[in-house]
């Protein structure tokens, strides 16, 4: 009989990542694949990343509605707990043999936390990294529920292993969105016209000549800061001597302080080469970002996949300031002039690729040990008391 394995989606940023999986479960004989949506992956206001699975061809099992209005600390800690209460119940009506869970957003503390108290063995994708602010306390915390491990990198397996995770159920198999970042390389031309497709506000400028991505979310332990941090790279990407496509930040504490900063800019500001957007298909933005002149703001992507389509990046603060990073990484403070000096300097036409987080062959790997490793409730000392300490 084929395993039921839950797999839960939560924002648009992680279905780059986990629709490789997806598709790598649904394809698999010994797999029968449940899909949750829910927070921020069922709001209009975020792109309905929901709709998208759709069209995409994956059938959504259950939503989950958890988001409170608010985008602050208070509402991020009840949207935990609500989560808590909400997977609960998914759980118990969908009967799945293993739960599996990305990276390190709140919203995936409620769901570990909800299979692991129900027995439910956990399958964690992307834990042992160390980033360096409150998504690291809780892609730690996930750690400990699980049961099986995928790291992305190899450095993030030897820390899930220190932390006391048997060894045996720690597979490093690379991160999966850069699968998709493999058949953007081998297939590198747009087949789809952004504006048409996406929509968006703004204006409109020719990407013809080269054009930048600016993607930059609130850091949750700075939220006092958010819009102060927001309106510095606002004021660096103004004068841009080239198009810039800014995409909407997530739906973490201070976001709406983002948000209103972005609005209240835009309504000061005649800004001819600026576009704003709020959600894209994995393979389509991962594209668009293969054919950029570079990433400005603080998100993953500039990290994982920028890194290995080569794509040069400016990290801004502190958000993903102890990641693992290859060399098309730069750092840069919340300060429009320091901003403004690298992205005439780093970005353009130099790319730096690396597989520091995986080969493109991930969710493959990752399916087939889910259909052959036993899924086992298994979470015991007997590895730590039997392994002499360091």
């Amino acid at each position: 009989m084929p395993r039921k394995i839950c797999v839960v989606l939560t924002a648009r940023t992680s279905y780059t990542k986990i629709k490789p999986i997806l598709a790598a479960l649904q394809a698999h004989d010994a797999i029968d694949l449940q899909l949750v949506c829910a927070a921020s992956a069922v709001l209009d206001r975020y792109g309905n990343t929901d709709k998208m699975v759709e069209r995409d061809g994956f059938d959504i099992s259950e939503r989950v509605y958890n988001v409170l209005e608010g985008e602050t600390l208070l509402t991020s800690t009840k949207a935990t707990g609500l989560g808590i209460v909400e997977f609960a119940g998914v759980f118990d009506r969908l009967k799945p043999d293993a739960v599996l869970v990305m990276a390190d957003r709140y919203e995936i503390l409620s769901a570990a936390v909800a299979a692991s108290y129900q027995n439910i063995p956990l399958i964690h994708v992307q834990g042992g990294e160390v980033s360096g602010n409150i998504d690291e306390k809780v892609r730690h915390a996930v750690t400990k529920l699980a049961d099986i491990h995928f790291p992305a990198t190899k450095r993030s397996a030897e820390n899930i292993i220190r932390m006391g995770e048997n060894p045996d159920q720690v597979f490093h198999v690379g991160c999966p969105s850069i699968d998709i970042a493999k058949e953007v390389m081998e297939n590198p031309d747009p087949d789809f016209d952004l504006y048409k497709k996406y929509g968006g506000v703004g204006s409109f400028p020719d990407l013809g000549k080269g054009y930048y991505i600016v993607m930059q979310h609130p850091v949750t332990t700075e939220v006092g800061n958010s819009r102060a941090q927001i309106m510095e790279t606002l004021e660096a990407m103004k004068d841009s001597d080239r198009p810039v496509l800014w995409f909407w930040p997530n739906v973490d504490a201070g976001g709406d302080e983002v948000s209103k900063g972005i609005r209240i800019f835009r309504e000061h500001n005649d800004l001819p080469h600026m576009h704003f957007i709020k959600n894209m298909a994995p393979k389509d933005f991962l594209t668009l970002l293969n054919n950029s002149c570079g990433i400005i703001g603080n998100s993953s992507v500039a990290i994982r996949e920028a890194s290995y389509l080569g794509v040069p990046a400016i990290n801004v603060g502190s958000r993903q300031s102890a990641r693992e990073r290859g060399a098309n990484v730069v750092d840069a403070p919340y300060e429009r002039t320091a901003i403004r000096k690298l992205v005439q300097s780093h970005l353009g036409t130099d790319r730096y690729p690396t597989t520091l987080y995986g080969d493109g062959t991930a969710s493959l790997k990752i399916a087939n040990h889910i259909a052959t490793t036993p899924l086992t409730y298994s979470k015991t000392l007997t590895y730590m008391l039997d392994t002499p300490a360091p």
